[in-house]
């Protein structure tokens, strides 16, 4: 998985799963009984083409033949997305990660899978972007929808707009699609409003709340509770898929967003809640975003990896110290001692009130707004 590289200097660097795998190691996460760590294999052209034009592929395929002719038509060999020998094989490996995931969770051999190198969401059907090449939630999504099941959630917790899912299933009511972030007013990709609701026929199965920059913890997760727990409910998933890119941290250079590893932690358990709840637990999380690549996260992806083997590790528990050495020596710097950030995590319900003067609370009354009529459900009272 290493091999998805588009340079040394490029913020999507496969050193932070390196390091997201070794701090699971020390942990002792990959020696659970119940955990069991795959190889994961390369998708093929037939089952990437169940979400993505062939013509693409075929694209993808002559660039990572010929680096050095780029395809910015297709958004390859950008500056996002640099184009290198063997980027088809690297991209379709992470895609065959998570289309594992799908297929486990169809033949009932796993309950939680993660796959912390997926969650390639700004990919779309016919185009590279913003670091993605193949949309691997999207492929995990088709699969399961081809496999039977009836209703899919996907929800986006990057602080980007998952704006490659969204319209993959723009018009498909079997997939809601949810995605928090920070708006698109101040971020990349420029999308994600709370108007953005689906296509015709499918009209409510596109949620978005895009909270505004500086976004902390506290108004992060009562944005999430104001509006995900309900719609879930109401949307009645069998499977639930989730994007955990980690690039809203504080710590992180690419968003404005000022969350911490407990409120991303939080936000992990509360979507292992909703699967529990809703769908008998069964869930595949992915990775994504996240650029800060030795404080935040591995840490955040262990949390991840922690949470779906069923044991969440301890926000106070000691990062091991074998772990920090080695970062200590790859980068001269000192990650974190902790595994948390010892942050205030208590939030406002949305029970207590409406405050039309909090920017936050502005941007959840347009997303109720505009979804949850859709569903018998209450903007202001549900």
């Amino acid at each position: 998985m290493m091999a998805y590289r588009f340079s040394e200097t490029h913020p999507m660097h496969p050193l932070r799963l390196d390091l997201t795998a070794r701090l699971c190691t020390e942990l002792g996460l990959f020696e659970r009984a119940n955990l069991s760590v795959v190889a994961p294999p390369v998708a093929t052209d037939e089952q990437l083409a169940t979400v993505h034009d062939v013509g693409y592929i075929e694209a993808v395929h002559e660039v990572s033949e010929h680096p050095d002719v780029p395809n910015e038509a297709r958004g390859l060999g950008t500056e996002d997305n640099p184009a290198y020998a063997g980027i088809h094989e690297a991209s379709a490996r992470l895609a065959g990660g998570t289309l594992l995931g799908a297929e486990s969770i169809l033949a009932q051999n796993a309950l939680h899978v993660v796959n912390f190198g997926g969650g390639m969401h700004h990919a779309s059907a016919s185009k590279a972007s913003g670091f993605c090449i193949y949309n691997d939630s999207a492929l995990a999504i088709q699969r399961l929808l081809d496999g039977g099941v009836g209703k899919v959630l996907y929800i986006d917790v990057d602080a980007h707009h998952g704006d490659g899912t969204q319209s993959i299933f723009w018009n498909d009511p079997r997939v809601m699609t949810i995605s928090i972030h920070e708006t698109g007013m101040s971020l990349f990709p420029g999308t994600g409003y709370a108007n953005e609701i689906g296509g015709p026929g499918a009209e409510g199965t596109a949620v978005n709340i895009a909270v505004p920059p500086r976004t902390s913890d506290a108004a992060w997760l009562r944005a999430f509770h104001a509006v995900v727990p309900q719609l879930a409910a109401a949307f009645a998933p069998e499977v639930i898929v989730s994007q955990h890119g980690c690039d809203g941290h504080r710590d992180d250079d690419l968003s404005n967003l000022r969350l911490t590893i407990d409120g991303q932690r939080q936000s992990a358990l509360d979507i292992a809640e909703l699967a529990t709840r809703l769908c008998e637990g069964r869930w595949i999380a992915t990775g994504g975003g996240g650029y800060n690549t030795a404080s935040v996260v591995p840490r955040a992806w262990s949390h991840l990896v922690a949470i779906a083997s069923g044991k969440p590790v301890p926000l106070a528990t000691k990062v091991p110290q074998p772990w920090r050495e080695y970062v200590h020596e790859r980068y001269g710097i000192w990650p974190p001692e902790s595994m948390g950030d010892d942050a205030e995590l208590w939030w406002r319900s949305w029970e207590v009130g409406y405050d039309p003067a909090d920017p936050v609370d502005r941007t959840i009354m347009a997303t109720r707004k505009e979804i949850f009529p859709l569903f018998g459900l209450d903007p202001w009272f549900d």
